[in-house]
């Protein structure tokens, strides 16, 4: 036996009420919603670092979100800056690198959409420039830079939300409901995949036909990183190659893994072990394309997290919440809780007693209550329960959360804190599964221990 805390209804309500950060590193957790906007009317002036393929989703988003408008822009690919501006109707206006933009006086904000290994470069840049940032997940490319960019937002004051939207759908919310309900029991395992079958989705991206030195700008994109020849598959795929990304940990983890935190009502891990391994898209990449990894918490139960390149299963992206009264499912379609199956069932055990022992036994009243070998079919002890009409993957709810703190000044609830963590959890996966051996968390220090 352990003495770690059974997830039931009280410990998840003081979970919410108090959690393990060190008090250096804390940051408001406050979640905002609509009506708790204070200044509804006026409008909040934003400008993209990165303009590629997820920021032109983001941007199609923005226009959904009536206090916001696109007023700046810079890339380092020539035809993302004229897509862009084709979306915002021409009104944008278009800076030679992120430096300029943050010194517009009339941009507000900023979304940072940016190769993984220039976050924290971004990140830092805004905050100290006065900007409120939007940082697409995973908020880091190591461990450290979260700290530090935890640290520049509490010096700064200035908002920081990342960007796995899925924690502000109605799908997350009534999940979150539900579990701190106990209708689900003792939750002690859950299951997150994220599966695909194509060079797409292996990151293996088409590479636009006019991409040369004169329309890409491979310094902006390299950074601080050791100089390389032009090289257009890096620019183009880099979640592919470990020096501008995490791969399937820090790209798909980190959102299934932002997900557990907020409807669990989890902190921070204890300990993470992974395998995974190059095994198919060898070509352009140096990444694995099939990973997983178990995730064990201090709150009470373990995550099994699995992601493979190479099948695009039936159930190809979603959550298995288990708990012993029952399992909620959330997929593409919204949630799905199935009741545990009611009643147990020895008669085989039994069966092999002497015949006098074995009567004795199904005569106990206690035990004709408890069992029904072979007597009847099993039951549900009440029919599921479905909720279809609510889904995860739009981001206008995750946007106008960050608007709304912006206005009321007050941190959304994926802030720098929960997004370093969240992050946190994705390297911890790529260090356990590159050195072979389990990653331990030390939550004084939100790192993981020293080896």
């Amino acid at each position: 036996m352990t003495n770690r805390q059974k997830l039931n209804r009280r410990d998840f309500i003081k979970r919410s009420a108090a959690g393990t950060t060190a008090a250096s590193l804390a940051l408001n957790n406050t979640y905002i919603t609509n009506a708790q906007s204070s200044a509804a009317n006026s409008r909040v002036n934003v400008g993209f670092i990165g303009v590629g393929a997820r920021a032109q989703q983001i941007i199609e988003d923005c226009k959904n979100v009536p206090e916001l408008e696109v007023v700046a822009m810079c890339d380092a690919y020539k035809g993302r800056l004229e897509r862009a501006m084709e979306r915002t109707g021409g009104r944008a206006k278009i800076y030679a690198n992120h430096k300029e933009l943050l010194a517009a006086k009339d941009v507000d904000a900023v979304f940072v959409v940016t190769p993984d290994h220039l976050h924290k470069a971004h990140v830092l840049d805004a905050v100290n420039a006065g900007k409120d940032v939007y940082c697409e997940k995973p908020l880091t490319y190591t461990i450290a830079d979260g700290l530090e960019m935890i640290a520049a937002a509490n010096k700064t004051g200035r908002i920081v939300q990342v960007g796995s939207q899925g924690v502000s759908s109605a799908a997350q919310q009534k999940a979150r409901e539900i579990i701190a309900s106990g209708k689900l029991g003792q939750i002690t395992m859950v299951r997150a995949t994220n599966h695909r079958n194509s060079a797409g989705g292996a990151w293996i991206y088409p590479i636009p036909p006019d991409a040369s030195a004169d329309t890409v700008n491979w310094d902006m994109f390299q950074g601080h990183l050791k100089k390389r020849p032009l090289d257009l598959a890096r620019f183009f795929r880099w979640r592919c190659y470990e020096e501008y990304s995490g791969g399937i940990a820090t790209d798909l983890y980190v959102h299934l893994v932002t997900t557990i935190h907020y409807i669990m009502n989890a902190q921070a891990p204890e300990v993470v072990m992974a395998m995974g391994q190059l095994y198919r898209w060898k070509d352009s990449r140096d990444v694995p394309d099939t990973l997983n990894a178990l995730v064990q918490y201090p709150e009470g139960f373990v995550v099994n997290l699995s992601a493979t390149f190479n099948n695009e299963a039936v159930n190809e992206r979603g959550f298995q919440i288990m708990g012993t009264e029952g399992t909620l499912e959330i997929g593409g379609k919204g949630l799905t809780f199935t009741p545990a199956r009611g009643g147990d069932d020895n008669g085989w055990i039994v069966d092999s007693w002497p015949s006098k022992l074995q009567k004795a036994y199904y005569n106990d009243p206690k035990i004709i209550a408890s069992e029904r070998p072979n007597r009847q079919p099993q039951k549900m002890i009440q029919g599921s329960e479905q909720w279809t009409e609510i889904g995860y993957g739009d981001a206008v709810p995750h946007i106008q959360n960050f608007v709304n703190a912006i206005k009321t000044r007050q941190q959304p609830y994926e802030n720098a804190l929960v997004g370093h963590r969240a992050a946190a959890v994705a390297h911890m996966v790529n260090m356990s599964a590159k050195h072979q051996k389990p990653i331990i968390w030390d939550r004084g220090r939100d790192n993981v221990k020293a080896d």
